[in-house]
Parts: C-alpha cells; sequence; structure tokens
C-alpha cells in the first residue's frame, strides 16, 4: 500500500490524496501500469469517507494520469510533465538542506513556510510556474 496520510492543513482531504498520489507519480514511486489501492483500502487506512478517495481519484483522471478500470481498479497511465524522478530527488535533497540551514538559524517552520511562500509569489511574479 503506497503511504498516504492526512494533514489538519486546511486542504480538502480529496486535494491531500491528489497531491500525494500525483507526488508519487512524478517522484516515480508509482510508474505507468501501477495499480493505485482500491477505494476501500484507502478508506480502511485513513478512516475517511469513500465519496473523497471517489473525488480524488476522478481529479487524477481528469488530469489523464490514472484511469478507472470496471472491476480491476484504477491504474496509472502517465507521468505529468514535469522534472524527471533523479532531478526531483535531487531539488529534493536541495531543499532538506535548506531546511536544515534555516533551522541551525534558528527559523521555526512558520518563519520556514513564509520564507517559501515569498519566494513562490516572487517567482510567480517573474512568470514562472508554481506547483
Amino acid at each position: 500500500m503506497i503511504p498516504l496520510r492526512l494533514d489538519r492543513t486546511g486542504v480538502p482531504p480529496y486535494r491531500q490524496i491528489a497531491q500525494q498520489v500525483r507526488h508519487l507519480i512524478v517522484s516515480g514511486v508509482l510508474t505507468p501500469g501501477d495499480q493505485l489501492p482500491t477505494v476501500k483500502e484507502v478508506v480502511a487506512t485513513l478512516a475517511i469517507n469513500p465519496n473523497t478517495v471517489f473525488k480524488s481519484y476522478r481529479e487524477l483522471e481528469r488530469e489523464g494520469l490514472v484511469e478507472g478500470r470496471p472491476g480491476s481498479g484504477t491504474f496509472v497511465l502517465r507521468r505529468p510533465d514535469g522534472p524527471r524522478p533523479g532531478q526531483l530527488a535531487s531539488m529534493g535533497r536541495a531543499l532538506d538542506a535548506w531546511v536544515a540551514e534555516a533551522r541551525d538559524a534558528g527559523l521555526d517552520d512558520q518563519s520556514i513556510e513564509a520564507m517559501l511562500r515569498a519566494a513562490l509569489r516572487a517567482g510567480g511574479e517573474r512568470g514562472e510556474a508554481i506547483a
């Protein structure tokens, strides 16, 4: 079973699930042809309403990333555009190092998050894509 979790971040649970599955596909953990956990498995793991999981999977289907096959389950169709899994891993390591440096400098999680959000906004103002 792929690791899924829900946080109290204010992001709707169906979006959290879709984001996590999308990330697993982008990072290469899930590849085309892999089967997603069944709705029943996700419901049992996260203790959520089945409609929440259906909504997540439908969102991913609309994006063309997964395909529901009646009687068989939901399967990964393709990777979305973006960095290759190796490049993504390298970026993740760089971000981990940056977070460690920020913590060593005395910043708390809220301050680190505020800096990241400001950088994302600045990138958006320069016309760069924001994930």
